[in-house]
């Protein structure tokens, strides 16, 4: 038990030492702690945590890569050569400059997040992950932007990080690493590109403004317009209801006062058809004549009498001779519309066969 003991020290001594003498700088340094933990020693009995990979060499040669727990190896011929990381490793790209498509000079710098995939590849294929992924970012970057102008640049953020990760992969598939994402922090201009650009959005915002208040005008201006419009209508569509209603109540009152009038004459011929009518009527007109020649030289001076003015019982024969003569006269056109009446069916039979 003692001699297993001492054989076991020895052996974790050996390969400390060796691991000393052989470990790559990329491990040794600061700045790579982040990137896989320090190399442990070969004790014959080796636990490995969760998510990292140790690569173990044989005699030298690449012999097996050390799953997540207990791992046994032989001391003296294996060695663990390597301890890769396979969470996310977030590295943090310079600051560069870079030209865009117009000729504005730029700095800019990014957030690249990797991850290994092939622990193989990633201790084999490259000497320095870290640097080799940070370099093919800058200058991915670089290559992008120049392709944009200065105000693509700004608004084609999202379309430029996803180009510069599908060029890191492209070119990290041999290295084992596969690039998730990448953001770009700070975009600097230079002053004089800045107030330009400062200018330049005050100047659209002037132009909005003004746009906005001339479309305000033009609204209004077509509002107040289709208000006139529509009131002239409503105002031309009352007159003409009033028109018709005054139309109609016009007619309505020719009607009645026909109506009325008929009614009239009706009541006075059938007055006249009875027996003194004639004499009723001569005084009716000797009032009426009365009552004229009372009212002359009241609404004019100039006034034209007949001969015998003062004569009424002449003025009443005269005008009795007058209905007398018209009642002939209907009295023989009645009996000829008759006999057109009778005739005229007649007229329209059609002819014998």
């Amino acid at each position: 038990m003692l001699l297993i003991l001492k054989l076991q020290y020895v052996c974790s001594m050996y390969s400390k030492q060796q691991t000393q003498r052989a470990a790559p700088r990329l491990w040794v340094t600061p700045a790579q702690q982040r990137w896989a933990s320090s190399l442990p020693m070969n004790t014959l009995v080796l636990f490995v945590p969760q998510q990292e990979a140790w690569v173990v060499e044989r005699m030298g040669r690449f012999h097996r890569i050390l799953e997540p727990g207990l791992n046994f190896l032989i001391p003296l011929l294996d060695r663990i050569r390597y301890v890769q990381s396979l969470k996310e490793i977030v590295i943090d790209v310079p600051e560069q400059s870079a030209v865009s498509l117009d000729n504005v000079t730029l700095q800019i710098d990014g957030v690249l997040y990797l991850r290994i995939l092939d622990p193989f590849k990633a201790s084999y294929g490259v000497e320095d992950p870290e640097y080799a992924v940070t370099q093919l970012a800058q200058t991915t970057m670089r290559s992008e932007l120049g392709k944009l102008t200065l105000d693509k640049v700004f608004r084609e953020r999202e379309s430029l990080n996803s180009n510069i990760v599908h060029s890191i992969n492209q070119a990290s598939d041999d290295w084992g690493i596969r690039c998730l994402r990448y953001e770009i922090k700070d975009i600097h201009v230079p002053p004089r590109v800045k107030e330009s650009m400062q200018m330049q959005v005050e100047a659209e915002r002037k132009k909005r403004a003004t746009v906005l208040e001339s479309e305000g005008t033009r609204e209004a201006a077509i509002n107040v317009a289709e208000g006139r419009k529509q009131a002239q209508i409503l105002a031309s569509e009352g007159e003409k209801a009033e028109r018709i209603n005054n139309a109609n109540g016009e007619a309505q009152a020719v009607l009645l006062k026909a109506e009325a009038k008929s009614k009239a004459i009706r009541v006075l011929s059938e007055a006249l058809s009875e027996q003194n009518g004639n004499a009723a009527a001569s005084l009716t007109v000797a009032e009426q004549y009365v009552s004229a020649f009372s009212n002359l030289a009241k609404e004019s001076n100039t006034i034209l009498l007949p001969t015998n003015a003062g004569d009424m019982s002449s003025m009443v024969t005269q005008a009795m001779a007058i209905y007398s003569t018209l009642g002939k006269t209907s009295q023989k056109a009645a009996p000829e519309m008759l006999e057109e009446k009778t005739e005229s069916p007649e007229n329209q039979l059609p002819p014998p066969q």
